[in-house]
């Protein structure tokens, strides 16, 4: 079987490809890697620590707190009010997946794995240009040529809404299991402010499975 590095900051859509991964894989053959980087949800690390330690898949934390000392958003710690723009939020962490997805190379060319699995998504995106299927693209192609490595760069989520992500989760098994240990609040509210512009697109994306499951249940039942 494949071995493979997932890229886990114990999210909805990283805890989605974990457990998608262990399904097909084998939580022997996975490694989860997070990133501390001055990060105001840091719950988000305690939430990884707890689903990986629960699913038997080695997880590793690396320190990026460089990002913090370079970079200016208020998702950082001290970065202000967490607000919706005319784009997107501005929680945007300028070369944030760049980093992660370099750092997880290095990591897995250490360890003689090839693919790398991250829960990036174009389709509700948010607006984060590192988020986009031809940012994954051209970095697999550099990565590769950086490193004379034959990396694959996987997204399960790229093409999905997160209504689509939480049908993932549900075919899996895994419905409440994501609703309940993960962490997406930007604010770093346990359980989720409601308001902020990351919970605010996990509830839609949820309700609006939850009412088109009860809907096909009620037609078949």
């Amino acid at each position: 079987m494949m071995k493979a590095v997932v890229v886990f900051s114990g999210g909805q859509d990283s805890t989605t490809c974990l457990l998608q991964a262990v399904s097909s894989r084998g939580a022997e053959n996975l490694e989860a890697l997070s990133f501390s980087y001055g990060q105001k949800h840091e719950l988000e690390l305690e939430a990884a620590q707890s689903i990986t330690s629960e699913l038997g898949v080695r997880h590793t934390v690396m320190d990026a707190g460089l990002l913090g000392q370079i970079v200016q958003s208020a998702l950082l710690k001290g970065g202000g009010e967490i607000k919706q723009g005319d784009k997107c939020p501005n929680t945007v962490v300028d070369g944030r997946n760049m980093l992660f997805l370099f750092l997880a190379a290095v990591y897995a060319k250490s360890r003689d794995i090839k693919d790398i699995i991250a829960g990036v998504c174009q389709t509700d995106f948010s607006g984060y240009p590192d988020c986009r299927d031809v940012f994954i693209k051209s970095l697999n192609v550099t990565l590769n040529l950086a490193m004379d490595y034959e990396f694959r760069l996987i997204t399960p989520l790229m093409w999905l809404t997160k209504k689509e992500t939480w049908a993932l989760a549900d075919s899996l098994g895994r419905l409440e299991f994501i609703r309940t240990r993960t962490h997406s609040c930007y604010n770093n509210v346990r359980g989720g402010c409601g308001s902020c512009p990351a919970c605010v697109l996990r509830e839609r994306g949820y309700r609006e499975y939850a009412a088109e499951k009860a809907v096909k249940e009620a037609a078949s039942g």
